[in-house]
């Protein structure tokens, strides 16, 4: 699902999580209900393994693959690599360090970006290889614009353009144990929620207010949460202070029963609340999950 630059507010494309180990990262994953794809390696150092889900938007775990491949990169100017060292330097290894939007025009978003103050560097063009669970292969390709200020140095936002989507069947990587079946919200956090605002409706091409700090995607929320607010929500800490970091991803599913058995056989601990069920951070998980029962 994506929409042009100039369409309107920009959907949600795919969420990224830095880990440590892509390994540790499956295994927390598959433990938790997910299918998880075949390792994808960029030209850049960098390596993940998502997880896809049926509403288009997806997971990705990244990890690095080759730190010499990664440093150069970096002195070459690519800001999607930049940005990730620049994370785990803060925030550590383990952590939700960026939100993708879908675009059709990566050019236009860069053009915005620059013009409002807040490019992150310049676009990014490249290819990988994608593989479905059966084996077949395909290239997939992108552009990215990057987007962020000064201030929120713990997190960043992206356009995605997909020039080129692999010819595979995603079917069997979306068929997931735990029933979900997209992303309903993301949740961040802030010392100041209001003075987000700016960033994040550049982002995602949307300049209309965000009533109660949330901003309504064309198939997501992102909600901006103070600490306390985060953390009466949630049951869990919000951490260290922060102008803005995404702490928090609402799955929908159909059953919390089901997901509650799963967790229990699998000795994950969650907890409850109303038709939610959440699941604090691990290693391999670098945010709170949350899986909100819809009917």
């Amino acid at each position: 699902m994506t929409r042009t630059a100039s369409a309107g507010t920009h959907p949600l494309d795919h969420l990224v999580l830095p880990t440590a180990n892509l390994e540790v990262a499956r295994a927390r994953l598959t433990a938790l209900g997910f299918v998880v794809a075949p390792t994808g390696v960029h030209p850049f150092g960098t390596q993940n393994c998502c997880v896809f889900l049926a509403d288009g938007t997806y997971l990705e775990p990244l990890a690095i693959a080759d730190e010499k491949t990664a440093t150069k990169a970096i002195a070459e100017g690519n800001a999607f690599v930049a940005r990730d060292r620049l994370y785990r330097d803060g925030r550590g290894d383990e952590g939700f360090s960026a939100m993708v939007l879908g675009t059709d025009n990566a050019d236009a978003d860069y053009a915005r970006y620059v013009s409002a103050g807040m490019s992150a560097g310049n676009t990014l063009s490249f290819s990988r290889a994608f593989t479905d669970t059966s084996g077949k292969s395909d290239m997939a390709s992108f552009k990215l614009a990057f987007g962020s200020s000064g201030e929120a140095s713990d997190a960043f936002l992206f356009a995605c353009q997909r020039i080129n989507a692999p010819k595979v069947d995603r079917t069997a990587l979306q068929a997931h144990a735990n029933g979900a079946s997209g992303i309903v919200e993301i949740v961040a956090i802030s010392d100041r929620p209001a003075g987000q605002h700016r960033l994040i409706s550049v982002a995602v091409n949307d300049p209309a207010s965000a009533p109660g700090g949330a901003f309504h995607l064309p198939n997501a929320t992102l909600t901006v949460l103070d600490p306390a607010a985060f953390t009466a929500r949630f049951g869990t800490s919000a951490g260290a202070p922060t102008e803005l970091r995404f702490a928090a991803v609402v799955f929908s599913v159909r059953r919390a029963d089901v997901i509650a058995s799963l967790l229990a056989a699998n000795a994950i601990e969650y907890d409850m609340s109303g038709n939610e069920i959440i699941v604090r951070p691990a290693s391999g998980q670098g945010a709170v999950f949350v899986f909100q029962e819809i009917q």
